[in-house]
């Protein structure tokens, strides 16, 4: 944190000798207090009086006073805010693969379960679009504001939706582009501030190079986050035959360290909420500094209601 007008902070140095003064003032008048020989008499004409809470109303006064001046010194902070237009696309792998069981109930299921958790943590003003991808990909739901149609979307995925086998990481990249590229009419001129999440158990095995689309991605400045998920140990029931899908995530690996995105594993559905938070805290924001003078005032209005309820409660006179 830091200060606009760092000079004013030294009117602090008065709030420290207003307190100065009234801890000087309370040792006088105990040192002057007129003393009684008899007892009964003390009681009757000098009441106990509160100990501590007389203290209350000053303390608070005095914080108020601090707090004021801080804030009159225009404290700035980096804080994170929304970009404008920002656009996220979340790319789901829906191969036969993502039936595997060895999340519960079953790949497909739970990833769809932690998406929905996802775009429900992102801000309302944010462009979230959705791309299912097995041996191609398609646009389910193109990005927008509309989280009704969004979660509609996250509904309908199911194994094999694209209508062709295998699984096409760099079909899913250029297919989330072009969405991208799409969003507006301002985004063939000043494309908005995007990212693209790509969630898939394995390596790609159709369509497109995800090298080459990972070098789109570079281009149009969208980092690709990738989530690997699934365990070792997943397979697939065909006909009372397991077949052994175990997850592999070189090629994800590959393409988020290439566009400046993130890699993340995920072996259960906990870790891939977890994943989702840790995206959703980088996703579409930038760091601004801002006047945060408004915390102090209003921190320190707060104390000065405390101090007069305090005096008026205990004293019956404001401070």
């Amino acid at each position: 944190m830091t200060w606009a007008s760092p000079v004013r902070l030294w009117l602090l140095v008065g709030v420290l000798a207003l307190a100065a003064y009234y801890l000087l003032m309370q040792r006088r008048q105990s040192r002057y207090a007129v003393r009684f020989t008899n007892l009964r008499l003390l009681d009757r004409v000098a009441p106990e009086r509160p100990a501590w809470r007389r203290h209350v109303p000053a303390g608070l006064f005095l914080a108020m006073l601090a707090l004021l001046v801080v804030g009159f010194a225009r404290p700035t902070a980096e804080v994170r805010v929304p970009r404008e237009r920002a656009t996220v696309i979340v790319a789901v792998d829906v191969s036969t693969s993502m039936l595997a069981s060895d999340v519960e109930p079953d790949r497909l299921t739970a990833a769809k379960v932690a998406a929905g958790r996802f775009v429900d943590g992102l801000p309302d003003e944010f462009n979230v679009g959705l791309v299912a991808f097995a041996g191609s990909a398609a646009v389910f739901v193109p990005p927008g504001t509309d989280r009704d149609a969004l979660h509609s979307g996250i509904e309908r995925l199911a194994e094999g939706a694209t209508g062709v086998q295998g699984t096409a990481i760099g079909e899913a990249i250029s297919t989330s582009l072009q969405a991208i590229r799409g969003l507006d009419n301002q985004a063939a001129k000043q494309p908005p501030p995007a990212r693209i999440i790509v969630l898939s158990d394995g390596a790609n095995t159709s369509g497109r190079d995800p090298v080459e689309a990972a070098d789109d991605a570079v281009s149009a400045k969208v980092p690709v986050h990738t989530i690997s998920f699934g365990t070792l140990s997943g397979y697939v029931d065909r006909g009372g035959r397991p077949i052994q899908v175990p997850v592999d995530g070189q090629t994800l690996k590959d393409v988020a360290e290439a566009t400046g995105g993130r890699y993340h594993e995920a072996s259960t559905s906990e870790e891939l909420r977890a994943v989702y938070e840790d995206i959703g805290t980088s996703v579409g924001y930038r760091m601004e500094r801002q006047d945060i003078s408004a915390r102090f005032i209003g921190i320190g209005l707060l104390f000065a209601l405390g101090a007069a309820a305090g005096s008026l409660r205990w004293f019956s006179r404001l401070p």
